[in-house]
């Protein structure tokens, strides 16, 4: 799914164009035992209880895609009788209405969701009936050919709020407060199917982690039967160690600035595209072409990239997770210099008494420590 397919969910999650038409409640203690589980009809919450569950519904699809939000495919197998995605799609066709199989559901996340305290699993079935669109891109509500039926299942965990003194009104004092357990925004979430094209694609499905380096491996494993991508720091780390491994002795500051700026050109250029860029095999070796890598060394480039093909299983990456446009950073153990990206020319290195230097040109403001100082030039 695109941040345009995203959007066109996130937009039925509200009282105006709400497509829910159950949700259900299962709630977990911190010794994994269910001690409370609930189905009912959406529309028969009040409009302060659905309103708060609209805000965890919105949450389950926010962050960055190929962060937060990944996007997944099922293998084969699991598409098969007994496969876990034909159980997510028998749930899916229940409008959860099957109290066995939402206990089964329950008690897979159960066996697999690692998490030490209480949580909050919700599940919530939609149908979407997809507007058409015209030529100029305008939503016709009259001209809908096709339906989204989906579940959307958001896992919350479960706080006790903080102590503290609070104004008790019968008594007319103040008291410790009492401490409540309070439905956190969710950490994990799932949509099933996938909404690609702007229709349904069951073999596919929307995978959300609030903190992008916790993924839930035995949880996406166990439940969906396919294997998470590498999240966006050990995409940043592989691709660090291509650069390395491929330059060798040559890996020094200009040739890093420049893959640097390579790769923020391409990012521009695509700023505007529904998809973000994904650097494949060929896109990886236009990267070093284009930063001007020798011959040989794009040699080297090609085992390099054989290496994580092999050991991660995708030799692709998201260009957003392996540099940064907001920053260029420059670190010793003792200095941290922290660049405007767009003006990386004004830093260069130059051996000076026989040391390797940063040189940095700088005009006639310099600021340390918050304080205005004045540039010292000695004229030869």
């Amino acid at each position: 799914m695109n941040k345009k397919e995203i959007s066109e969910i996130k937009k039925t999650l509200n009282p105006e164009n709400s497509v829910i038409t159950r949700i259900c409640g299962c709630y977990i203690d911190g010794e994994k035992e269910i001690k409370f589980k609930s189905k009912e009809a959406f529309h028969s919450l009040s409009e302060e209880e659905a309103f708060k569950y609209f805000d965890i519904f919105k949450h389950s699809l926010s962050g960055s895609i190929g962060k937060n939000l990944l996007n997944m495919e099922f293998p084969l197998d699991e598409e098969k009788v007994g496969g876990k995605q034909e159980f997510l799609l028998k749930l899916k066709d229940s409008g959860l209405e099957d109290d066995e199989l939402l206990d089964e559901f329950y008690q897979k996340v159960v066996e697999n969701y690692i998490y030490a305290s209480n949580y909050y699993i919700i599940l919530i079935h939609g149908i979407y009936d997809i507007p058409g669109k015209s030529s100029d891109g305008s939503e016709m509500f009259d001209a809908s050919d096709n339906v989204y039926d989906y579940i959307l299942c958001s896992i919350c965990p479960v706080n006790l709020a903080k102590s503290g003194l609070s104004y008790d009104a019968d008594t007319n004092s103040i008291g410790e407060r009492v401490r409540d357990w309070i439905v956190a925004a969710p950490a994990n979430a799932f949509l099933f199917p996938a909404f690609n094209d702007r229709n349904t694609d069951i073999h596919s499905l929307l995978y959300y982690s609030k903190n992008p380096e916790e993924l839930q491996y035995s949880f996406v494993d166990n439940i969906f039967g396919t294997n998470a991508p590498m999240t966006a720091e050990s995409q940043k780390e592989a691709f660090n160690n291509i650069i390395m491994n491929t330059l060798g002795e040559d890996c020094d500051f200009n040739t890093i600035k420049t893959i640097h700026e390579t790769l923020n050109e391409m990012i521009e250029e695509t700023k505007d595209e529904p998809e973000p860029l994904i650097l494949t095999t060929n896109e990886v070796k236009h990267v070093f072409e284009e930063s001007d890598i020798p011959n040989e060394k794009l040699e080297v480039l090609e085992k390099q990239l054989d290496v994580v093909a092999e050991e991660q299983q995708s030799p692709t990456f998201l260009a957003s997770n392996v540099t940064n446009v907001r920053k260029f950073n420059i670190e010793t153990p003792d200095v941290v210099i922290k660049v405007n990206p767009e003006r990386t020319d004004l830093v260069e290195t130059r051996v000076i008494d026989g040391r390797q230097c940063l040189v940095i040109a700088v005009n006639d403001h310099i600021e340390v420590n918050g304080i205005t100082i004045r540039a010292n030039v000695n004229e030869d």
